[in-house]
């Protein structure tokens, strides 16, 4: 079997479609659930985050599996295949593992170095132990990528600054209206997210910070970390009338603030600006909202495009953290190589010697001593040579569709 790795990456899709996509706990599972099930699919993890939709397989058949997981994405996430089909990458054996390890890194997101998404890969590969499908071949993969993205962070300086979403989102507000100090800020949401923005505003010396979430109890636990007060959810518009900033993202599947329930705040206002950084996947800001008299609405989309503009100062440190990748991959192919191949040629030279040494013992009768010893070391030899060339070719396609192929064509062959 082979690693499979197909995804989407939400610089590729609208954000209207991406979102869409954005798989809960619930839904995850019952994606890897729906490809387990398959012929095609004997492993399965699921990394769901506010910038990519990847699913990871051990395969028994490329075409099949990508098949199995495309229409997968489609039953699940409700959304018709033609809408997302075009954008799917596709990524196997060691090409996909050295994807994921740049993942894991935070070369591939959105903020580069960004720690949030080490986290998010882990939980992930959890969820995939806990209902087991994450087998061996995953959970390979996935200690290796979380290995990686820990020696990355180590040993370079590529998550110094700006290094995750929730920052940039902070950064984002700050650029804007040139200080927070002496802003009042809502912040909605008390996930990761939130937590990370509330951690990062509070070092901007913000006039109040006011936290509004579902669960009143991680309400409080927050904003009593950074010195704010709390709220409940139904008390988000009156907050809202005396606020400067408004930082959202959480994990609802539906919009919290659309444009009928917010505009009689915003005409309570008087005029007074509002700025509102939305960078929930899905939005929990409906976007006509953005066209309310006074309000400015930032997402996804805005953020991108502010990382981008920091990136230069960490560009350098993208060269030695890619250089890390390449010897992270190269040490997950030899034990890659190691699990699938030393078995095999174990069990082939067993079978082999142990023929020898039966058709050895027939001819022990009409050999003298120092005959069977010469014969014993002569056969050894040959057929040591005769395995020598299949055992390197073995070797050396291990972790590949080939090396898949020859290991079974030698089971076959062989019966081993």
């Amino acid at each position: 079997m082979s690693v499979v790795a197909i995804g989407l990456h939400a610089r590729s899709l609208p954000l209207h479609v991406f979102e869409r996509l954005s798989l809960d706990v619930v839904s995850r599972a019952k994606l890897r659930a729906h490809l387990v099930s398959s012929s095609d699919v004997g492993e399965a993890v699921v990394v769901s985050t506010c910038n990519r939709l990847e699913v990871y397989v051990m395969a028994e058949r490329f075409h099949g599996a990508y098949a199995e997981i495309r229409n997968g994405i489609s039953l699940i996430g409700q959304v018709a295949p033609e809408d997302f089909s075009d954008q799917l990458y596709a990524h196997y054996d060691l090409e996909a593992a050295e994807h994921l390890f740049g993942v894991s890194t935070g070369l591939d997101s959105a903020v580069v170095g960004e720690h949030e998404i080490l986290g998010q890969v882990r939980s992930s590969w959890e969820e995939g132990l806990a209902d087991e499908t994450s087998g061996a071949g995953l959970n390979l993969l996935f200690r290796h990528a979380l290995e990686t993205g820990k020696r990355v962070r180590t040993e370079t300086g590529i998550a110094r600054g700006i290094a995750s979403i929730s920052q940039a989102a902070v950064a984002m507000a700050t650029e804007h209206l040139g200080a927070l100090r002496d802003k009042r800020v809502v912040i909605l949401g008390a996930g990761e997210m939130g937590e990370g923005m509330a951690l990062s505003l509070a070092d901007a010396g913000p006039a109040e910070i006011l936290v509004v979430n579902r669960t009143p109890e991680r309400a409080d636990a927050l904003a009593a970390r950074v010195g704010g007060r709390a709220l409940p959810l139904e008390e988000l518009g009156r907050a809202l009338i005396d606020t400067d900033v408004l930082l959202t993202s959480t994990g609802a599947n539906s919009l919290l603030v659309d444009h009928a329930s917010i505009e009689p705040t915003v005409e309570a206002r008087g005029g007074r600006d509002l700025l509102i950084v939305d960078i929930a996947v899905p939005r929990d800001v409906d976007s006509a909202v953005g066209s309310l008299a006074g309000v400015t609405l930032l997402d996804m989309d805005d953020l991108r495009a502010f990382a981008e503009r920091g990136l230069a100062s960490r560009r350098d440190e993208i060269g030695a953290a890619r250089i890390i990748v390449e010897a992270e991959l190269e040490r997950f192919a030899g034990e890659l190589s190691a699990r699938e191949v030393a078995p095999l040629v174990a069990a082939l030279r067993m079978g082999a010697d142990a023929t020898r040494s039966a058709e050895l013992e027939r001819y022990r009768t009409r050999l003298d001593a120092q005959q069977l010893n010469a014969v014993d070391a002569l056969t050894k030899a040959i057929v040591a040579k005769l395995l020598h060339q299949p055992t390197v070719e073995l070797k050396r396609a291990a972790g590949t569709a080939r090396g898949a192929r020859l290991a079974e064509s030698m089971r076959e062959l062989f019966d081993l």
